[in-house]
């Protein structure tokens, strides 16, 4: 059974649906304007030039690069909760996971990100290169969570713009 039919419930739904559309375009229009005033808007554009990254996830990603100072992007992952926990003794060789030590919405946001930028015809190809390598999908999409995170600093500390050919072409390390 569904109350989808209930006259009274769809037009509260509706109601509220249009409600939290404004919300959510006043909260965008406020974070545009507090990143405007920090001076970070040109950072947060480098950052969604890359496909999959939006306008959150690059204004979190900026935010987190403007916390510290990182010497590398392995030291930026390591903030973010994204580097691997090894867990080996001796020969056993045990399974790697994410530490999570950072901040938990910039990781979902990253997976998001990542979900969508497998899609494009730039990561594409580097999403099915790791797939045929026989890893699941969810270890895929941390690896490219990685990368464009990796991306997206080296864009951020080098100042420099985005330019898709020659990052896919680099270093399949994430």
């Amino acid at each position: 059974q569904s109350w989808g039919d209930e006259p009274l419930l769809k037009a509260a739904f509706k109601r509220l649906a249009a409600g939290m559309e404004r919300l959510d375009l006043l909260i965008q229009k406020k974070l545009l304007e507090v990143v405007k005033d920090a001076g970070l808007l040109e950072q947060v554009k480098r950052c969604q030039a890359i496909e999959g990254i939006g306008f959150l996830t690059a204004t979190a990603l900026t935010m987190a690069f403007q916390r510290g100072d990182f010497a590398s992007g392995d030291a930026y992952i390591a903030f973010l909760g994204m580097d691997l926990r090894v867990s080996d003794s001796g020969e056993m060789t045990g399974r790697r996971k994410l530490t999570k030590k950072g901040d938990s919405e910039i990781r979902r946001l990253l997976h998001n990100a990542a979900l969508a930028a497998r899609r494009s015809e730039t990561w594409k190809p580097f999403y099915e290169r790791y797939l045929e390598r026989g890893l699941k999908t969810t270890q895929v999409l941390v690896i490219l969570a990685r990368k464009l995170a990796r991306v997206a600093f080296a864009l951020m500390k080098n100042q420099s713009e985005y330019h898709p050919n020659s990052v896919i072409g680099a270093s399949p390390q994430t």
